[in-house]
């Protein structure tokens, strides 16, 4: 079963958005082509998400309980509870419901102002384990608890660890929990997307969406469960920006996509001209994820990207020739949308050109294809570059070579030998 983050629609209108936001709009606007001043990078992950990280006990259990220690976090060690002063404010500040020994101050890269993670225990009120991220304002987010298949709500038990870190290399902070419902610990992790991504809220605030096929299995794979052993088991404890080659890189990230999808399949694939290959990882026919490694660090490039719905052809590469190549079309393909991206310095994935090409005659310049202009389908044909009309010869410019699909076919155990193998020749 494919489990993905998203709906398909809400992922093609954010990926739609990305190749169409240096100016293009979408086919039932006039023509408006990008500007190659206004050139906009399809992710920026130069800064790895800072964060405070958090392993502490379940509100009213006793005993001593050290943070983990990485250098992403800030670290402290608590011995017992905290003291009554600061649990008896914490309560009046949120209530008498809130778990006060989970609750804190934190900096999260998806806020621009340090803010206050806030669980809350069932109550009368509200029967169900649920989240707030608070700041002076007000609530910022809700975030819904995930409940085990099987239990229900009423079983919650406790809320054991919190974790604050960058768990899928995307350089925002997401949220991880051990929490306890019936007579088992399980983790939940959610992953947090910032107002300007189109992956968070529709109301475009910051959102953390809860990851349930990686919550489920790593609650059954990983012994003993607490936020510690579980960086242990996706990254061997690393985070990102500590990697030692490209090949650990990537181990860890396409383990941690192997939660994703049985389908998931994996390519080391050459898009720019230098010795590290670049990391591809989908499920062939729905999307596609590009990952790409320097000095220790994992940027995001692609972060599963659907095609092969609502007229996205899918996404090709030239071989060593730093393009990428897209095909997306409207109105069975009466407009065609071809947009070229490349690599920057920066490591990010940035809209080099978009050609949009009319494959019929608009007379009336709305940009739809309308009842009175079928006649003209596929007998005519007209292509614009920034709002420029321009040459079949001038459009065919931008392409550097032969294209290949990123249609991504290695098995992971397939992957990781084929990294070994190369780590091993390396030496």
């Amino acid at each position: 079963m494919i489990c993905k983050k998203h709906h398909d629609h809400q992922k093609f209108l954010y990926i739609l958005a990305l190749l169409l936001s240096t100016g293009s709009l979408m086919a039932c606007a006039k023509e408006e082509m990008i500007q190659p001043s206004d050139s906009r990078q399809i992710t920026a992950t130069e800064k790895i998400a800072d964060a405070d990280s958090f392993d502490r006990r379940a509100y009213g259990s006793a005993g001593s309980t050290s943070q983990e220690n990485t250098s992403d976090t800030q670290t402290s060690t608590t011995t017992n509870s905290l003291s009554p002063e600061i649990l008896a404010d914490r309560k009046a500040r949120f209530g008498q419901n809130c778990i006060a020994e989970q609750t804190f101050e934190v900096t999260l890269s998806e806020y621009g102002e340090k803010i206050f993670f806030v669980p809350f225990a069932p109550s009368d009120s509200n029967p169900e384990f649920h989240m707030q991220l608070i700041s002076d304002t007000g609530v910022l987010c809700e975030i819904s608890a995930y409940v085990p298949e099987g239990l229900a709500a009423g079983d919650f038990k406790s809320l054991d660890a919190v974790s604050f870190y960058d768990v899928n290399y995307d350089s925002h902070t997401d949220i991880v929990l051990i929490q306890t419902y019936g007579d088992r610990a399980y983790a939940a992790v959610y992953y947090g997307y910032p107002p300007e991504h189109l992956y968070a809220s529709s109301d475009g605030k910051a959102a953390f969406d809860l990851q349930e096929s990686l919550s489920r299995q790593l609650s059954d794979l990983v012994s003993p469960l607490s936020i510690p052993e579980i960086r242990s088991f996706l990254s061997g404890g690393k985070k990102n920006g500590d990697f030692d080659s490209y090949q650990e890189a990537y181990t860890a990230v396409s383990k941690l996509d192997s939660f994703v999808s049985e389908a998931t399949t994996y390519d080391l694939i050459y898009i720019n001209d230098d010795e590290i290959p670049e990391l591809s990882t989908g499920v062939s026919g729905y999307f596609v994820s590009l990952y790409t490694y320097h000095d220790g660090t994992v940027y995001t490039l692609m972060d599963q990207w659907s095609y092969g719905t609502f007229g996205n052809h899918g996404y090709e590469y030239s071989p060593r020739k730093n393009s990428i190549l897209n095909y997306n079309s409207d109105f069975a393909g009466a407009i065609l949308y071809t947009t070229y991206m490349q690599i920057t310095d920066r490591h990010t994935l940035e809209v080099s050109a978009q050609i949009k090409t009319y494959n019929f005659d608009d007379a009336n310049g709305n940009g739809t294809l309308d009842e009175s202009e079928f006649d003209s389908a596929e007998r005519y044909s007209v292509s614009y570059l920034n709002g420029r009309e321009i040459s079949a010869e001038e459009a065919a410019s931008f392409e550097l070579g032969d294209y290949i699909y990123i249609d991504p076919a290695l098995d992971l155990t397939n992957l990781h030998t084929q990294l070994k193998t190369n780590e091993y020749n390396e030496k």
